[in-house]
């Protein structure tokens, strides 16, 4: 029986250019459940190990991304501290594939179409490896963090705050900052 071809991404084709190693996984989704938690659930993997990526807007920088632990929120003051900015907000959902070249639910931190700013959430270094979005939705990459930083060009932060009620963290930082 021939072995299913797993379609290459750009996150894909750059780690494999890199050299790095990693493991990509797919798993079924849908558009109701392609949440970080609703994620670990489908791989059978601790929540604080799926990261999310989370593309935000500074007033001083432009794009930002912020990779962070899909059982916590954002905390956009700490992220606008660390990266240079005085006010940051989420990407309005409507122009992230523009700015990206990904997708909600398959944006990952490896290989956009740009390289922006990008901060990882410093609880990525207390873990042998994580998972991030491989570039599609039902992908994802399991790597080291510090291969993360790597490919990303990113830096390690504190970038979190726990999450208090089931809200998204879109919708706590819009409330947070209105």
């Amino acid at each position: 029986m021939a072995k299913k071809k797993i379609q290459k991404t750009n996150a894909i084709r750059m780690v494999e250019q890199q050299k790095v190693p990693y493991e990509e996984t797919e798993f079924p989704w849908s558009e109701d459940h392609i949440d970080a938690i609703s994620v670990a659930h489908k791989l059978g993997v601790p929540e604080e190990r799926i990261f999310k990526t989370l593309v935000t807007v500074g007033n001083k920088t432009g794009p930002v991304v912020a990779v962070i632990p899909g059982n916590e929120a954002l905390d956009l003051k700490a992220l606008a501290k660390v990266s240079g900015n005085k006010k940051m907000e989420m990407l309005p959902l409507k122009e992230l594939e523009a700015t990206t070249g990904y997708i909600r639910g398959g944006c990952s931190p490896i290989g956009m179409k740009k390289r922006f700013p990008t901060y990882i959430a410093e609880q990525a270094k207390e873990i042998e490896d994580i998972y991030v979005s491989a570039g599609k939705r039902g992908m994802q990459i399991r790597l080291a963090p510090k291969d993360l930083i790597q490919l990303s060009k990113g830096k390690f932060a504190a970038l979190t705050i726990k999450k208090e009620d089931g809200r998204s963290d879109e919708l706590r930082e819009i409330s947070r900052n209105s």
